[in-house]
C-alpha cells in the first residue's frame, strides 16, 4: 500500500471518528456546543447589523442541520479521494463513495439511539447524503478542471 493511499484512508477514518465523537455527545452537551457557536455568530452579525433580529432557536436548528451537511460534504470528498488513490475511479468510484457515506450516515443515526437524549432521524440521513453527494461532485469538478 502506497503512503498516499494509506494517508488518504487514515484521514477518512479520522473524519469518521470525529463525526462519531460529535454524535456521541448527550443531547444537553451537543446543544450547548451548537448554542455557543450560534451565540458567537449572532453577536458578530449584531455588531455589523445592530437592527438584525434573530430567532436564536430557529437559527441554532439551522446551524445544526448545516453541520450535518458540511460534515458529510467533507466525508464525501475524503472518501472519493481515498477511492481514487486506491484505483477505484469512474462511475464505480462515485457510487461506492456515495454508498460508503450513506451507510456511515445510517450507522451514525442508529448509534444515536444509544445516546441519552438523542435519537435517529431520517431527515438527518437525507441531509448527510445530500452533503456527501455535493462533496463528491465538488471533488469531481475540481479534478476534472485540473485534468487529474
Amino acid at each position: 500500500m502506497t503512503l498516499n493511499k494509506l494517508i488518504s484512508w487514515a484521514v477518512v477514518l479520522i473524519w469518521m471518528a470525529l463525526i462519531f465523537n460529535l454524535s456521541s455527545q448527550v443531547a444537553e452537551q451537543s446543544n450547548q456546543l451548537s448554542t455557543g457557536i450560534t451565540k458567537v455568530i449572532v453577536d458578530t452579525v449584531e455588531q455589523v447589523a445592530p437592527k438584525a433580529e434573530f430567532d436564536i432557536e430557529s437559527f441554532n436548528h439551522m446551524l445544526r442541520k448545516n453541520a450535518h451537511f458540511f460534515a458529510y460534504l467533507v466525508l464525501g470528498i475524503l472518501v472519493i479521494n481515498a477511492l481514487k488513490r486506491s484505483g477505484v475511479v469512474g462511475f464505480k468510484g462515485i457510487i461506492l463513495a456515495f454508498l460508503i457515506c450513506i451507510l456511515y450516515a445510517i450507522s451514525d443515526e442508529a448509534h444515536q439511539m444509544f445516546v441519552p437524549g438523542r435519537g435517529p432521524g431520517i431527515r438527518d440521513v437525507l441531509i448527510d447524503s445530500f452533503g456527501a453527494s455535493v462533496g463528491i461532485g465538488v471533488y469531481l469538478l475540481i479534478n476534472r478542471r485540473d485534468g487529474s
